[in-house]
């Protein structure tokens, strides 16, 4: 998730809204046919990092909530594979966008970076069905399984406190019953914070498809387009951020990497003064 992430910040944000934003200074890439090999990488780890969230999603849905899979399915070989399969297909289904768009780059303020080939309606009907798998069948998928998830803390978490009642003799505070009240805001906030962010981006490429086939519809201003990308881009990394800096295990093994550069200075002082 992370490498995916780094990669989204570097091929999108770096190399695309900077030539766009200095266009006279990168007017040699009009001339260069790059832009549609550009578009197909920028597209596919940016599928990378939505359907990884997804996986690792469904990944702890199953830790949680189907302890008999747990053992057999949560193991470093699966998380491979998965991730392995899930990186093939977005490279195949982003093949797509280098078909669609020519190598020659718009640098322009606009969403689009590349010149489109013609054809509009393919491929308009082709985005369309890009932007259903991506972000929209994401969306289902991460609400159905953090839903699932969040039941059956809540269901397990009233068993515990019927458990623990006044007559089992036990009181005071539940270190469980707390871990899993901080679980069940993190699925929350994670859940909120993607959907939020990439959903101006899916309503405006809905939207302006959908003006092309319905003639009674007027076209978004390219304003809802541009503020999408703009909320898209801190979407492919907040999650991971979430994740990490709120496991224990993480912050311990950071403040270890801090420190630890103190502790050599003050080993090596110690040393010359012995």
């Amino acid at each position: 998730m992370a490498t995916a992430d780094l990669l989204v910040i570097i091929v999108d944000l770096v190399l695309r809204q900077i030539p766009i934003a200095f266009s006279l200074s990168f007017l040699f890439l009009v001339h260069v046919p790059v832009c549609n090999v550009h578009a197909f990488l920028l597209y596919a780890v940016t599928d990378c990092s939505v359907w990884f969230t997804v996986t690792f999603t469904f990944d702890r849905f199953v830790a949680i909530c189907c302890q008999k899979l747990k053992t057999n399915d949560c193991t470093e070989r699966t998380a491979a594979v998965v991730l392995g399969t899930v990186t093939v297909l977005s490279c195949l289904k982003n093949t797509f966008w280098y078909f669609m768009l020519s190598g020659k780059y718009l640098l322009s303020n606009s969403p689009w970076f590349c010149w489109a080939r013609p054809g509009a309606l393919v491929w308009g009907i082709g985005e369309f069905f890009q932007y259903i798998i991506t972000p929209v069948i994401p969306f289902v998928l991460i609400v159905l399984f953090k839903t699932s998830t969040i039941r059956y803390v809540l269901v397990a978490s009233r068993a515990r406190r019927r458990l623990r009642g006044p007559s089992s003799g036990e009181s005071g505070r539940d270190p469980e019953i707390e871990s899993r009240r901080k679980s069940l805001i993190l699925l929350l906030v994670i859940s909120g914070n993607f959907i939020v962010l990439w959903a101006v981006h899916a309503i405006f490429i809905v939207w302006f498809r959908l003006s092309g086939l319905i003639l009674s519809w007027n076209y978004p201003e390219f304003a809802i387009g541009e503020l999408g990308y703009m909320l898209q881009i801190p979407s492919c990394c907040t999650n991971t951020a979430l994740y990490a800096v709120t496991q224990t295990k993480f912050r311990q093994q950071f403040k270890e990497v801090v420190k630890a550069p103190v502790s050599l200075i003050v080993k090596c002082t110690q040393r010359r003064g012995i």
